[in-house]
C-alpha cells in the first residue's frame, strides 16, 4: 500500500539530484525564451513552466520528453504532473510496484519502448522484483488477471462488459478489491493514451535509441515554417523542396480551414438537417482514414521496435476497422445515457478518492487551451475545431453524441488530419516521426502539440467512460 499523504504536492529535488540532472534540464535559448513556448505566451507564462520542469524532475515519475513536449502549454502541464503524481506516488489502493507494473503493460500494448524503459527503471527503484520483467510468465497471477482488461482498453474498450468486471473482483483466489480495480483502470487509460500522445510527438528515448521516435530539434521553433523559406528567411535547398513535393503534402490542410467555416455557418440555417444516422454512417473512418497507405508514402527507413513481447498476449488484437458489413451494427454508446459529467466522475471519485477531481481538472484545462496564433490570423473558430476533434476520436470509439452535428466533422477535418488524428489514436505504434512534421505545415510546433494533447484527452476519456460504466452494471446488478 502506499504512503498516506495530507496534500498533492511535489516535493523540491535535493541538490545532489539537481546536479545529478543538470546535464537533462531544459534550458532557455540565449535571448531567455524556451524553445518550447510559443513566442506570444508571456514570461510569466515561460518561468511558470521552468518551475514546473524543475518540479517534474523531483518527481518519480519524471518523463523528461513528454514534460518537455507539454512545457508548450504550462497550465496543461500543471494538470497533468498532478495527476500523474497522484497515480503513481500518492495514497492509494496499489502497492507502488503495482502501479509501474500495470504502466508497462500499458504501454507494451501500443510497443511503446520510451514508455516501458521509464517504468521499467522506477519499477526497480520502488523496489520491484526484477524477475517480474522477464515478463507476463513471472508476475502474480493476480496481476495477470488485469491482463484482459487491459487488451480490451487498448484496442475495443466498447466490448468491456460487467463480466470482465465480475471476473476480476469475485472469481478465483486472486480477487481485487473495487478500489483497486477502478486505481488500475485509470492507470491503463492515462498510459494508453500517454503512448499515442509519444509516439503522435516523436519522442524518443535517450538519444541514439534504436527504433525510438527522435524529437528533431530544428522542429522545435517558433517559428511559421512554409515551402518557400526554412524559418530563418532563406531559401532552402532544392533538393530539399524536391523531396517534400514527393511526399504527402499537408500544408494545404489549414489554407481551406476558415473557408470551410465561413461556409459552414453561412449555409447551415438555410441545410435541411440530416439525418443522425446517416451522418454517422457517412463519417469517412475507413477509405479515407485507413493508415497503411499514409504511413507507406511517409516512411522513410524502416522502423525497429525493441522486442517487448514478454509483456503482451494476444498481440494480433488490435483496433477493428468500423467497416459496415452485412449484417453488422455499428457499437454505439451514447454519451447521454452515461457521461463523465453525469456518472463517471462521480464513480471514479468514490472509489479512488480525488482522482475524479484531478481528471476533470485535467480533461476541462485541454478544452479550454488558448486559440493558437496561427487560427486568429486565418480567422478561424478554433473552438469548433477542437470539439470536431474530440468528437471524431470518440466517434472512433463507438461513442456518440446526439446534440452534435457531425456534418461538422467532415466540413472541419481536412482529410490528412484525420488520417493523422486516426492513426496516433488507434494505432499509435504505427505513428511515424514525418507524420508530425508534415501534417498542417504552416502551424507552429505548440499547436500542433495542442492537437495531441487533445488526443490524449479524449482517448483517455472515452476508455474511462466504457470501463466505469462496466463497473456502475456491476455494481447495480
Amino acid at each position: 500500500m502506499g504512503v498516506r499523504s495530507s496534500s498533492i504536492q511535489f516535493q523540491p529535488p535535493t541538490q545532489s539530484l539537481r546536479q545529478e540532472r543538470a546535464g537533462r534540464v531544459p534550458r532557455p535559448c540565449t535571448n531567455g525564451q524556451n524553445p518550447l513556448i510559443p513566442e506570444h505566451e508571456t514570461g510569466a507564462e515561460n518561468e511558470r513552466t521552468h518551475l514546473l520542469f524543475v518540479k517534474a524532475l523531483g518527481s518519480r515519475s519524471c518523463l523528461d520528453g513528454v514534460v518537455q513536449l507539454m512545457g508548450c502549454h504550462p497550465q496543461y502541464l500543471e494538470t497533468f504532473l498532478k495527476t500523474q503524481h497522484y497515480l503513481l506516488n500518492m495514497d492509494g489502493p496499489l502497492p507502488f510496484h503495482y502501479r509501474h507494473y500495470i504502466a508497462i503493460m500499458a504501454a507494451a500494448r501500443h510497443q511503446s519502448s520510451y514508455l516501458v524503459e521509464v517504468h521499467i527503471n522506477q519499477f526497480l527503484q520502488v523496489g520491484g522484483d526484477p524477475q517480474w520483467l522477464k515478463g507476463l510468465d513471472c508476475i502474480p497471477q493476480r496481476l495477470r488477471n488485469l491482463n484482459e482488461i487491459n487488451k480490451i482498453l487498448a484496442h475495443r474498450p466498447w466490448l468491456i462488459t460487467k463480466q470482465h468486471i465480475e471476473n476480476l473482483l469475485k472469481i478465483g483466489e486472486h480477487c481485487w478489491s473495487l478500489a483497486e480495480l477502478v486505481h488500475g483502470v485509470v492507470l491503463l487509460a492515462h498510459y494508453h493514451s500517454l503512448a499515442s500522445f509519444v509516439f503522435g510527438c516523436g519522442i524518443s528515448a535517450e538519444a541514439g535509441h534504436e527504433g525510438g521516435h527522435v524529437l528533431r530539434p530544428s522542429s522545435i521553433n517558433n517559428q511559421c515554417s512554409s515551402d518557400t523559406t526554412n524559418g530563418n528567411g532563406n531559401i532552402p535547398d532544392p533538393s530539399l523542396a524536391h523531396r517534400r513535393r514527393r511526399s504527402v503534402d499537408y500544408s494545404s490542410d489549414s489554407e481551406c480551414l476558415a473557408d470551410r467555416m465561413q461556409k459552414f455557418q453561412a449555409e447551415k440555417e438555410n441545410e435541411e438537417e440530416m439525418l443522425r444516422e446517416e451522418i454517422w454512417i457517412g463519417l469517412e473512418m475507413d477509405k479515407d482514414t485507413s493508415p497503411p497507405t499514409l504511413t507507406r508514402a511517409l516512411e522513410d527507413k524502416p522502423v525497429t521496435i525493441p522486442d517487448l513481447s514478454c509483456y503482451v498476449e494476444d498481440p494480433e488484437f488490435g483496433y477493428p476497422e468500423f467497416a459496415r458489413r452485412s449484417g453488422e451494427q455499428l457499437p454505439v454508446f451514447r454519451a447521454q445515457d452515461y457521461s463523465w459529467e453525469d456518472h463517471g466522475f462521480s464513480l471514479v471519485n468514490r472509489l479512488y478518492s480525488d482522482i475524479g477531481h484531478l481528471l476533470d481538472e485535467k480533461f476541462r484545462t485541454v478544452y479550454s487551451l488558448k486559440n493558437g496564433t496561427m487560427a486568429k490570423q486565418r480567422g478561424c473558430d478554433f473552438s469548433a475545431l477542437k470539439r470536431g476533434i474530440w468528437n471524431y476520436i470518440h466517434c472512433m470509439f463507438g461513442i456518440r453524441y446526439d446534440d452534435y452535428d457531425y456534418g461538422e466533422v467532415n466540413l472541419f477535418l481536412e482529410r490528412n488530419l484525420k488520417v493523422y488524428l486516426k492513426t496516433v489514436t488507434c494505432y499509435p505504434e504505427k505513428t511515424k516521426p514525418q507524420m508530425f512534421e508534415r501534417y498542417w505545415r504552416q502551424f507552429k510546433y505548440s499547436e500542433k502539440v495542442r492537437v495531441n494533447l487533445l488526443i490524449l484527452e479524449a482517448r483517455m476519456q472515452a476508455e474511462l467512460l466504457y470501463a466505469l460504466h462496466a463497473i456502475t452494471h456491476y455494481m447495480i446488478s
